[in-house]
Order: structure tokens, then C-alpha cells, then sequence
């Protein structure tokens, strides 16, 4: 896994530094109200043309926020149990069970749950476009195809027989007996 590289809740500060863009006033003093250099406002104004993208909606109540993993983190330190933890923020204790081991730093041989980290890691796994397996993996995609035109090949490259279909006897849709999927593999 790569380095974070900058603050893992970013986004809820750069969405701040939209909300105040949208009153008028300029980008340096609202960098400043919210915490960052002077530069790194100027950097996402220019950026973004001086229009917020994504970031003007808020993270639906769906997914956890960055103060609820700090929360947890918290209460984790404490040696609180999962339910506990769950009551105490209100949300479901398969939700945090998953957030503790989903989302947890694996520096060392345990896992540790951070906040920061746990937040970049969700952030990492959010971001989209994603690109689809069968693209990203070349050898998968040439199974699937292959499987896809009912050839089969065993290791020494040569064709398996299928199992035996029932011939199409074209009852109610004569015009599909040709098609190549009649006969072949369905993923």
C-alpha cells in the first residue's frame, strides 16, 4: 500500500475551504481560517477553476467520518469492547468490527487501529473511477473470454470436450440455435 502523502481528512477540510470560498471572501485569508498554508488554498482554488467539484456535498451519514474513526480509536485505547463501542457512537457493531480490521495500520505484526490511517485507507479504497478486473488483469480476461467461446484448454494447449449438451431442436426461438453461447461457458 502507498503512502498517504498529505492529511487523510483532507477532504473535510477542503470542504470547508469551499463553504468559505462561497461567501466572497478570498482564497488566502480562508486558507488560513481553516488551517492550511496559504499556498495550498491558492493551489486548490487555481486548481479547481475556482469551482468546488465533489467536494461541496458532505459524505453521506452512511460511511463513517473522520471524527467518529477518532472516536473509535479512542475508545479502542480504552480496551472497550466492539458492541460498546458501537453503542457509544451509534452505529451498528458489525459496522465497527469491520471498520477495526478493514481499516487497521498493519505496521508491525498486529493491527493497530489509527485514525488517520484508517481514514486514508477508506479514502484509497473510495476513489473512482476504478478500473474493472477483467481490464486490469490480462490472464483473467483471457479465461473468462476463452470460456466465454466455449474453448476450453487443459495445460498442454490442447481443446477439452465440454460436457454434452441437449440438441437445440429451435422450439419457440429458432433463431438462436447459431449463437455461439448456446453451447458455451457461463461465468
Amino acid at each position: 500500500m502507498r503512502s498517504p502523502g498529505h492529511l487523510p481528512h483532507r477532504n473535510e477540510i477542503e470542504r470547508r475551504f469551499w463553504k468559505e470560498i462561497a461567501t466572497g471572501i478570498t482564497s488566502e485569508k480562508v486558507a488560513e481560517a481553516v488551517g492550511v498554508s496559504q499556498a495550498v488554498g491558492s493551489r486548490w482554488f487555481r486548481h479547481r477553476g475556482g469551482m468546488p467539484l465533489f467536494m461541496s456535498k458532505a459524505v453521506s451519514g452512511k460511511y463513517l467520518s473522520f471524527a467518529e474513526r477518532k472516536e473509535i480509536a479512542l475508545l479502542r485505547a480504552q480496551s472497550l469492547g466492539v458492541r460498546e463501542i458501537a453503542r457509544r457512537i451509534g452505529r451498528n457493531p458489525s459496522a465497527v468490527s469491520r471498520e477495526l480490521t478493514r481499516n487497521a495500520a498493519t505496521r508491525g505484526a498486529q493491527l493497530e487501529y489509527r485514525a488517520s490511517v484508517a481514514q486514508w485507507k477508506a479514502e484509497l479504497s473510495a476513489r473512482r473511477p476504478k478500473p474493472a478486473k477483467l481490464v486490469a488483469h490480462p490472464q483473467l480476461r483471457q479465461y473468462v473470454q476463452a470460456r466465454l467461446e466455449g474453448k476450453i484448454l487443459d495445460v498442454n494447449g490442447c481443446e477439452i470436450a465440454g460436457p454434452r449438451y441437449a440438441p437445440f431442436n429451435g422450439r419457440n426461438k429458432p433463431h438462436r440455435g447459431d449463437r455461439k453461447w448456446v453451447n458455451s461457458w457461463s461465468p
